[in-house]
């Protein structure tokens, strides 16, 4: 008979996102931290498609009263996800990444964060690297891109905000979890943005603050100074902006350990250096967060490595670092929203 948290393992895994397995069994002792038996029973009964209780309880043939309150303390512990609808809350599955874990933010100890850094390598590999489409790309800071190029406006953070009715900022989960094991920066914590119903959940569970538009562009300008990579949902129609240090961020970290960053990254650019006016100062060096950089007598970009963040551009003092567009053939186009990113994740998984 498979175990409880097995079942809730595979259940993970057939999510777009993944969950896969290991031979030391890490993914089940994090489960068994982040979940009681009866939730682990539980979980494995919703789906990636909001529902209300009624019809989940259908499903599972439980008690609707008592699989209210179950599901209501689950999406507030950040097991499952929360929504409303014409006044009626709704209940989905939650991913692992980017999701039960992310929603941990204000909960985690020592030992968690032992597991899932261990754990995250053999998710990486499962869940991003061998995966066509990924849950995050790569956008460009504004002011790294020339006006002559043609930039579309899910390409632009300043864009994507300016689109967003509700707008949550959340401390990032990655630089936090650093900081309790000692191996953190000093880089700015609270900068994470989430937007539309995903900042409703971080707001009612607090896991971040409402904040204005105005805001969130200030805090754009701050990511900047700070060094730090934009990498919104993969969507034209993103959920979030996430503002990452290769340093800390799980998905920077365990790309920056692959020999050809530049080949799993959702991105249209990449930097060119003027060779002639490089004077080989090793700022962008220094700024790069994919060591795709060498200085000799000038910079020199590896393109297999460059996964087109901009931050060497804006860092250089005498403009030899410029950003260039990705030829038309070679151009990602984003989905159209959330929805079907992880649809399409789930068709190349053959999930579904």
């Amino acid at each position: 008979m498979t175990d409880v948290y097995q079942r809730l393992a595979n259940h993970l895994d057939n999510l777009p996102g993944r969950f896969p397995t290991t031979d030391s069994g890490v993914e089940l002792r994090i489960l068994k931290r982040m979940f009681s038996k009866a939730e682990a029973e539980i979980a494995p009964g919703l789906t990636m498609m909001p529902e209300p209780v009624p019809a989940i309880a259908a499903r599972m043939d439980r008690d609707p009263v008592e699989l209210a309150t179950m599901l209501a303390d689950m999406s507030k512990k950040g097991l499952i996800f929360r929504s409303s609808k014409g006044g009626e809350k709704h209940y989905m599955a939650a991913q692992f990444v980017i999701g039960i874990w992310e929603y941990h933010l204000n909960d985690l100890d020592e030992d968690l964060i032992r597991d899932v850094n261990e754990y995250l390598p053999y998710f990486m590999k499962a869940g991003w690297v061998n995966q066509k489409t990924r849950q995050l790309r790569v956008v460009p800071i504004s002011k790294s891109i020339r006006a002559e190029i043609s930039v579309m406006p899910y390409e632009k953070a300043e864009e994507i905000v300016k689109r967003q009715s509700k707008i949550v900022v959340s401390p990032c989960i990655c630089r936090r979890e650093h900081k309790m094991v000692g191996k953190g920066c000093d880089k700015p914590e609270e900068v994470c943005l989430v937007f539309g119903t995903g900042a409703y959940y971080y707001e009612e569970n607090g896991l971040g603050r409402a904040i204005t538009q105005d805001e969130a562009l200030a805090l754009l300008n701050t990511g900047l100074e700070a060094g730090l990579v934009l990498q919104p949902g993969n969507a034209q129609k993103p959920s979030n902006i996430c503002m990452c240090c290769g340093c800390c961020c799980q998905i920077l970290k365990n790309l920056r350990s692959l020999e050809r960053p530049a080949q799993v990254v959702h991105t249209n650019y990449y930097a060119e250096v003027a060779m002639e006016d490089c004077d080989a100062c090793e700022a962008c060096a220094d700024r790069c967060q994919m060591d795709a950089i060498e200085v000799g007598d000038a910079a020199r970009v590896d393109r297999e490595r460059c996964i087109g963040c901009g931050l060497c551009v804006t860092e250089c003092p005498v403009d030899a670092m410029t950003l260039k567009q990705k030829a038309p053939a070679d151009r990602y186009v984003p989905p159209k929203n959330t929805f079907e990113t992880y649809l399409t994740m789930a068709r190349e998984s053959g999930k579904i």
